[in-house]
């Protein structure tokens, strides 16, 4: 059989199989603002709807889907304290495999957990596992490997105690991003004001430099924000907007000078950086996990080792062709390619 009549039948294989898709609870899918793995997930599901792929989402309540929607806890646990995470996120994976003989195959996006239901059902289980929050979660996905499969999604995210199927970058809507061929004064700090993301060392940045930053984000760690970022904020030169919706976020990262990424930690991913270069602002991160795998370094941005570099890489800034950012982004993290990249990953599991 030749190449072309390979890609048919896998194909029509895929279009008559039916995907449960397994998201987080923890924010509404799509997420009103925060809630990365959320947003992934819902930009998935959609493009396999538009591929004319049968996936029901099981989600909150309150998400939006062209999907058949199947929701147990009535709203995130993020957005809602009166709900014990534990009591829904128990209800709501095991709804998925209680019924997991009804599909040819389930999308785990909701870290290990659904690991420890997966002997409830012969239907064959693949996760994309967003990142190791923790060495300490290990164990859990090492129990379970070769009998699931695993996508990765970053080269540098992968364990070595650990065998994949495969590797898939995330992809955005990239109408979602408008392009600003002009850059504007600011610099930005966009993500989770916590430790590892670098916040502080961006207040650094922008004293160094003398130029205005403004940070956006939820507080994931309200001592460090207190104490190393909150006494520099000034409402004017240092600036901290909260966490945003995308109307907002598309402006944001547009009418930015450039993104600061001075991460503490192997970044898994960094969707923050992908949308920067969407709308045409380049990057300067720490260079480490993915970051050589989203940044093209000199093209749309710069790695560096450590802050005086992030210092000294802001003043050449201006060499950097904002067109060729957004073009970086539409040729490698469309959400088309991630939808390409996953059915080409459910082929080989169903054959």
């Amino acid at each position: 059989m030749t190449g072309s009549k390979i890609t048919t039948v896998c194909m029509m294989v895929i279009e008559h199989m039916k995907i449960a898709m397994l998201s987080p609870i923890a924010w509404r899918t799509p997420p009103r603002h925060y809630g990365p793995w959320e947003n992934v997930v819902s930009l998935l599901t959609e493009g396999l709807v538009r591929r004319g792929i049968d996936v029901t989402l099981f989600a909150t309540q309150d998400s939006e889907t062209q999907a058949k929607l199947v929701g147990i806890s009535p709203r995130g646990y993020e957005e809602d304290n009166t709900l014990l995470p534990k009591v829904w996120e128990c209800l709501h994976i095991s709804e998925v495999f209680e019924h997991g003989a009804e599909f040819d195959l389930i999308h785990n996006h909701f870290d290990f957990l659904p690991l420890t239901y997966s002997a409830m059902t012969n239907t064959p289980v693949v996760t994309t596992i967003h990142g190791f929050s923790s060495p300490g979660i290990l164990p859990v996905f090492k129990k379970y490997n070769g009998k699931v499969y695993y996508v990765a999604i970053s080269e540098a995210d992968k364990s070595p105690e650990l065998d994949y199927i495969g590797t898939v970058h995330h992809g955005i809507d990239l109408s979602q991003f408008t392009f600003q061929p002009n850059h504007g004064k600011y610099l930005l700090f966009f993500g989770r004001i916590h430790p590892e993301k670098g916040a502080r060392e961006c207040i650094e940045v922008a004293r160094q430099t003398g130029r205005k930053l403004i940070l956006a984000g939820i507080i994931q760690d309200q001592t460090y924000f207190d104490r190393e970022v909150e006494p520099h904020l000034d409402g004017n030169h240092i600036m901290y907007i909260g966490s945003i919706g995308s109307e907002e976020r598309d402006k944001l990262l547009g009418d930015a000078y450039v993104l600061l990424h001075p991460i503490c930690f192997d970044e898994p991913f960094g969707l923050s950086v992908v949308e920067a270069m969407a709308c045409g602002t380049p990057v300067i991160a720490i260079c480490r996990g993915s970051m050589p795998e989203v940044i093209s370094d000199g093209i749309t941005g710069f790695l560096v080792a450590d802050v005086p570099e992030m210092i000294a890489a802001v003043s050449q800034i201006g060499d950097i062709d904002r067109y060729q950012c957004r073009k970086w982004v539409e040729e490698r993290f469309s959400v088309e390619r991630m939808v390409d990249d996953y059915i080409r990953v459910y082929e080989k599991i169903l054959g």
